[in-house]
């Protein structure tokens, strides 16, 4: 735990990610020590427990968060936890998940920008048109969907296990939703691993990882001798082929811990760079940030404002039907 407005500076100096929002002066660090002080003494007061994903400011990782991981670890931390109030540093539909594995805790999001380009691509109403459309299609989702979404599909699955499940689901004709470079890398993978299955997808992206390309990797490595590419599986087809490693965030993230590159350069939202310079300083990267804008709105203010208030406009509700029927795909990727 930070003690005092040096060690945060210490700590915070390190992050060079090439965004103005993640460069911290002394000065910077001084006015947000009275709110990191307010935020983790009500936190006590309030039995609050504080999740925030590794895309979010460091500042939150570092100062004010109980867990930081990805949306599942994060959310099974919620679960094991005792505490009354859940705030989830991150988008909607990340907490969304962490209310339906906590029913009787209240889970909040601490932004009123909390949309994702990917998971608000389709409905649950663009689902059951699609299952009339394809009756015979298992309906397999990505994690990264709302609850109405995850009610009305089979099965969920996250970028770590996602190769795995669909490999074991008996039925041979698959449909893969939202992310469309996701279900491309699928297919590649399917070429090779379970050549009869049949793979339809549905056409959204996140516009973070939609925008890396082969052409800059491929400049990047012959400028940097040794450069270690690591790709998000929602990264395109054309990107994970010339990666060196490919991977969900926590695996990434490990990749980066168990290994030793002259330079590595992270292929998804520029918060998991900011937070492994955190945790190991002495790690290399180039490159940009390319920085997703709703996880960027989550900020110390807003996290105060939560806990004092606990206002009604950012609590997770979920009806009882859509909660029974999300819950129930959930269960199937423990299941698989």
């Amino acid at each position: 735990m930070i003690q005092s407005v040096d060690d945060l500076y210490d700590r915070l100096k390190s992050v060079k990610v090439g965004s103005q929002t993640c460069v911290f002066t002394r000065e910077k660090c001084e006015e947000m020590w009275p709110v990191i002080q307010d935020i983790n003494r009500i936190k006590k007061e309030k039995n609050a427990l504080i999740l925030a994903h590794s895309y979010v400011s460091p500042e939150l990782l570092l100062s004010v968060a109980d867990f930081t991981g990805d949306s599942y670890e994060l959310s099974r931390k919620a679960r094991e936890s005792d505490a009354d109030i859940i705030v989830f540093c991150a988008v909607k539909f990340m907490a969304e998940t962490a209310k339906l594995l906590n029913p009787t805790k209240r889970v909040f999001i601490p932004t009123s920008l909390n949309g994702c380009t990917l998971a608000d691509s389709i409905t649950g109403a663009d689902v059951r048109k699609l299952r009339q459309q394809y009756p015979d299609f298992a309906f397999v989702c990505y994690i990264n969907t709302t609850m109405e979404v995850k009610a009305e599909c089979d099965v969920c699955v996250t970028s770590s296990n996602v190769y795995r499940i669909i490999e074991q689901i008996p039925n041979q004709n698959i449909y893969f939703l939202p992310d469309k470079l996701m279900a491309q890398n699928i297919i590649e993978h399917a070429k090779v691993h379970y050549p009869n299955k049949v793979i339809k997808y549905w056409d959204g992206a996140c516009y973070v990882h939609e925008d890396y390309d082969a052409d800059m990797v491929r400049y990047l490595k012959s400028e940097y001798d040794s450069l270690a590419v690591l790709a998000h599986p929602e990264c395109s087809p054309e990107v994970v082929a010339v990666a060196d490693f490919v991977g969900s965030t926590s695996q990434m993230l490990q990749h980066v811990k168990q290994t030793d590159a002259s330079a590595y350069f992270m292929l998804t939202e520029c918060g998991l760079t900011s937070r492994i310079q955190l945790e190991m300083p002495d790690k290399k990267f180039v490159g940009t940030c390319t920085m997703c804008r709703y996880m960027k709105s989550n900020s110390l203010d807003k996290v105060l404002q939560t806990l004092t208030t606990l206002p009604s406009q950012y609590e997770i509700q979920l009806s009882p039907d859509v909660q029974q029927k999300a819950l129930k795909c959930i269960n199937e990727m423990f299941a698989y």
